[in-house]
């Protein structure tokens, strides 16, 4: 909740967020929303380590999540949990996100492969999307994650990257 003060004595008021105590208590819960998914990945659970995958899935960029995410689309207990993560990243569809899928495509089994496959597909709304990126990630510098990308460029519009 914020409140409002208001600003000024003649003519149209103005009002000004009173943040303080409130904006350090937002940022606190964001901390520790981060932290709680990033134990989330670790969890016994299929279902909190799936959460964990959709809720990091944003955060692809950030060097803790992307280790915690690709462990996330390579579990080897549930694929519910590859399914998902992969679909969340997919949605997100950032530079970042799509590398992690490239990544653990270029790592995975056949059964993996196909349920990451099956979370991309899910998340599709924008398949030119992925595949542009999937152009871009073709020159990246790392070997496996042009091999993933072009993979997942097939599986967008049935080209090659």
């Amino acid at each position: 909740m914020f409140f409002v003060k208001r600003v000024g004595g003649f003519g149209a008021p103005r009002f000004d967020l009173l943040r303080g105590a409130w904006h350090r208590r937002v940022v606190q819960e964001m901390m520790s929303g981060w932290e709680a998914a990033l134990a989330e990945a670790s969890s016994p659970s299929w279902k909190q380590r799936a959460r964990a995958g959709r809720d990091l899935a944003f955060f692809a960029d950030v060097p803790e999540a992307a280790e915690a995410l690709v462990g996330l689309l390579l579990d080897v207990e549930d694929t519910a949990v590859t399914r998902q993560t992969a679909e969340a990243l997919a949605q997100v569809g950032t530079m970042a996100a799509v590398r992690l899928i490239a990544l653990a495509v270029a790592e995975a089994d056949d059964n993996h492969a196909d349920w990451l496959k099956t979370g991309v597909y899910d998340a599709l709304v924008d398949p030119d999307g992925v595949a542009a990126t999937c152009r871009k990630l073709a020159r990246d510098q790392e070997e496996a994650v042009r091999r993933g990308a072009e993979e997942i460029s097939a599986w967008a519009d049935g080209t090659r990257c």
